[in-house]
């Protein structure tokens, strides 16, 4: 090889090899969805993060694997799915889900490797050695709203932890901002509106924070996604929303400023995603795409990477660890036990050849009473869920039950008057064990052609597809609710699933 050939090599290498001071700021939103103009709403007002995006790569596929809060963030900073994470629920109260002990979070290997880690707002996951950061300020040590709803405070944290890191190791650092909006919070302080859209607002009672100047917006002006009733509570429900989708939005403003000023945007990465989708029915908690498909932007300081470009590529959460090892040159303990990918590739060019990729989703429960297993595979042409306890009611989550949205669909149902919704009640809580959707004719999830002549080779690809995957990842449910799983034992040496029948 002659040395103008090496110098050549060397120099394609350089280009697509992240810079030696590198870091993450990671920005988490709570049961977000895709209330921005980024993704053509147009009537929430959301500039920064529409800047954010105009800078970055836009993912236009990118899905939670499960639904729920802490078992969503458990998988986004494992790498793994709540089934093979152990976080199957909400960690908080008596619901008491932790991760299983031998389980490596991104911020407990990253510390490993000298990288300083933080957390800012709401951490929700379990297990105190699994997920320790360097830095926290979270509801464990503050009020919830504080860390995650207050965006001076959330701005003077982020300013804190840059400054530490500047004095102490000035080194690479991990940064997750986790807002609290915008989540629900009308079951516990209603007093503050069903989102806390009036706390912080300058109201009389309800304190203020500085830095946010409130959009309010008209309830009958909204254009409604096709998941929401279309009643005056519900759009009152979600213009509160989308009044905390401002305070979130001048939030992120606020820390990439912060970033900015520190002199560290051009050695930063910066991720943004939402948990899961929005709180309202077919949403969260439900493996529709309106509980699992999220708004995700990658913004790299590389030269040369896509900026304002969106991608259709299949992604997941689970493939977000494996992206920021990548950043940051490293690799898992346990390689083997990751499914997804780095993204890093796709910042530079689409693939030019795109398989039929699909993503896996898992869900098992969201609160300690609410059991209802789940799998799910989705391609982008169709989407297989496995309902496992289909003979059961679909259990509906505290603050949701009591929304202004939610008690509206009870009360006219249970009066009589029409549901101006694309499902009834009746089909909400009674589902069958397999739905099986033509996302390309049939968007919405509405028409379950399991059991269509037509469908049977779909159906036997996508179910031998997803049960590859469980088994991969060890999902002690897969043999339901057919089979029990025999893992050791006399006769068998390897895991098998044994009939229930005789």
């Amino acid at each position: 090889m002659s040395w103008h050939t090496e110098l050549l090599l060397s120099l394609v290498l350089l280009s697509s090899v992240p810079s030696e001071t590198k870091n993450v700021l990671f920005l988490l939103a709570d049961d977000g969805g895709f209330e921005m103009g980024a993704y053509r709403n147009r009537i929430v007002q959301t500039p920064f993060l529409d800047a954010l995006a105009k800078e970055s790569l836009i993912f236009n596929n990118a899905y939670a694997s499960v639904s729920s809060c802490s078992p969503s963030r458990a998988s986004i900073l494992t790498g793994m799915p709540e089934h093979q994470n152990g976080q199957y629920g909400l960690h908080n109260g008596v619901h008491n889900f932790n991760s299983l002990p031998k389980v490596h979070s991104i911020s407990s290997v990253l510390g490993k490797a000298g990288i300083r880690t933080g957390l800012i707002g709401k951490k929700h996951v379990g297990s105190d050695e699994t997920y320790k950061f360097d830095y926290e300020r979270t509801e464990e040590q503050y009020p919830i709203n504080q860390v995650g709803r207050n965006i001076t405070q959330i701005k003077l944290f982020v300013r804190e932890f840059l400054q530490q890191t500047k004095s102490t190791s000035n080194g690479p650092f991990f940064l997750m901002v986790s807002f609290h909006d915008p989540h629900r919070c009308g079951h516990v302080t209603p007093q503050y509106g069903s989102f806390c859209e009036r706390w912080g607002s300058g109201e009389k009672g309800m304190g203020l924070i500085p830095d946010w100047h409130p959009i309010y917006y008209v309830w009958d002006e909204i254009d409604l996604p096709y998941y929401v009733p279309d009643t005056q509570p519900a759009r009152y429900d979600l213009a509160a929303q989308y009044t905390t989708i401002s305070r979130l939005d001048q939030g992120v403003g606020l820390v990439l400023k912060e970033l900015r000023d520190a002199g560290l945007e051009d050695d930063t990465l910066v991720v943004y995603t939402s948990d899961n989708g929005p709180p309202m029915p077919a949403a969260r908690t439900n493996l529709y795409d309106p509980g699992m498909a999220e708004p995700m932007f990658i913004r790299s300081p590389e030269k040369g990477v896509r900026r304002n470009e969106v991608t259709y590529s299949m992604t997941s959460h689970l493939d977000l660890v494996p992206t920021i090892l990548e950043w940051f040159n490293l690799t898992h303990p346990q390689p083997t036990t990751l499914t997804g990918r780095s993204l890093l590739p796709l910042l530079f060019q689409e693939p030019s050849n795109q398989p039929d990729d699909a993503v896996f989703a898992s869900q098992s429960f969201h609160e300690i009473t609410m059991t209802y297993p789940m799998r799910a595979i989705r391609t982008k042409r169709y989407k297989l869920i496995h309902n496992l306890n289909y003979q059961l009611p679909f259990p509906i989550d505290q603050d949701l039950y009591v929304s202004p949205t939610f008690q509206d669909i009870l009360n006219r149902t249970f009066t009589n008057q029409p549901v101006p919704w694309y499902k009834t009640l009746s089909t909400y809580y009674h589902r069958p064990e397999w739905e099986l959707y033509d996302l390309k004719m049939d968007p919405t999830e509405s028409r379950n052609l399991f059991g269509k002549s037509n469908m049977k080779d779909t159906f036997r690809q996508l179910s031998e597809r997803l049960q590859k995957w469980l088994e991969v990842t060890k999902d002690p449910f897969r043999c339901a609710p057919d089979g029990v799983l025999q893992d050791t034992g006399a006769y068998l040496n390897i895991p098998t699933c044994l009939p229930l029948g005789h």
